[in-house]
């Protein structure tokens, strides 16, 4: 089969288009015949070497979605040529992914395959942020930081889902605009405006309860700056690097705020959290209440391509290798 390896950590250049042995599912495991995979800035802390992975060559891509092609031993929650979708598995920047058989969720009727891909690992992102790490409520106001983006503009949809107000950053007026359409109240132009102060005059001068930030080590500092006594720094991800060590007096000092690193992997941990926020997803979007942005598409061999894309900053949404149909 064809799939997308790394023999050595380094830049997108490293990634190769290329023949390899088509895995067999295990016990408990199922064979998925990819149709789309997502792209993710995960996938670039992998081939980056950011974080390590044991297997030369290395497989990336941690979303996608498809058809059972071949059940292992045991596995009895799905038939053969049942539409799913998967995150957290890496190995789907290929023809054929093998993946647990409790890490799959099925594709409910009315939801395109392909798409599905575009929302599992951004989706579920989104909902473990904004459902479970700071459970968002009416009343509540949330910074999110590249509200332009893939998981940004989810994140703005969903707060807006639960009663909550956004504020979000962006880096052009295109992209404001494309933020203020999945629901942020005000959008702040970091690259031409302060946005500590700016989130200070919106909020005159309380500060937002939750920032979302998956941007690191250029916003971490002043996201502190902008929250609320108590309020809560949420880092899920760290697109300009990662943040350096800091003194935690610093909480303290500026109104015993709290910290959280989350992942996706600990909030889908049992399979009944898989299924619940699967589901979730799956309803808002078959009920008009969730869009996912597509903003490109490529074929699996042009993964290079998309990996310069998306860090050079060049996307605003979801990026999509389309493997099959």
């Amino acid at each position: 089969m064809k799939a997308i390896v790394v023999h050595e950590p380094g830049g997108a250049e490293n990634l190769r288009y290329e023949e390899i042995a088509r895995p067999e599912p295990g016990r408990g495991e199922v064979l998925v015949r990819i149709v789309a995979a997502g792209v993710n800035y995960i996938d670039t802390y992998f081939r980056r070497g950011m974080y390590p992975a044991p297997e030369r060559p290395m497989r990336l891509g941690m979303e996608g979605s498809g058809y059972v092609e071949t059940l292992g031993e045991g596995v009895t929650s799905f038939a053969v040529g049942d539409p799913v979708a998967f995150a957290m598995t890496r190995g789907a920047y290929a023809e054929y992914c093998v993946v647990a058989a409790d890490k799959l969720v099925p594709v409910p009727t009315g939801v395109p395959v392909a798409e599905a891909a575009q929302m599992m690992l951004q989706g579920m992102t989104a909902h473990y942020l904004t459902r479970s790490t700071f459970a968002l409520k009416p009343g509540d106001t949330c910074l999110v930081h590249a509200a332009a983006g893939g998981t940004g503009r989810l994140l703005c949809q969903i707060a807006k889902i639960v009663g909550a107000r956004v504020i979000g950053t962006a880096g052009n007026e295109t992209k404001a605009e494309q933020a203020k359409a999945a629901g942020a109240d005000d959008v702040i132009l970091y690259q031409t405006q302060d946005f500590v102060a700016e989130v200070k005059r919106i909020t005159n001068g309380r500060g937002v309860d939750v920032v979302y930030d998956g941007v690191g080590a250029t916003t971490f500092d002043g996201s502190l700056n902008c929250l609320r006594s108590r309020g809560m720094m949420v880092l899920f991800g760290q697109s300009s690097g990662p943040v350096p060590p800091f003194d935690i007096q610093v909480l303290n000092q500026k109104g015993s705020l709290f910290l959280s690193r989350p992942s996706l992997g600990h909030y889908v941990a049992t399979r009944e959290e898989l299924e619940w926020r699967a589901k979730e997803i799956f309803e808002w979007r078959a009920a008009s209440k969730l869009a996912f942005a597509l903003d490109r598409s490529y074929p699996l061999a042009d993964a290079a391509q998309a990996h310069l894309d998306l860090e050079g900053r060049k996307t605003a949404g979801k990026l999509v290798l389309t493997v099959s149909q």
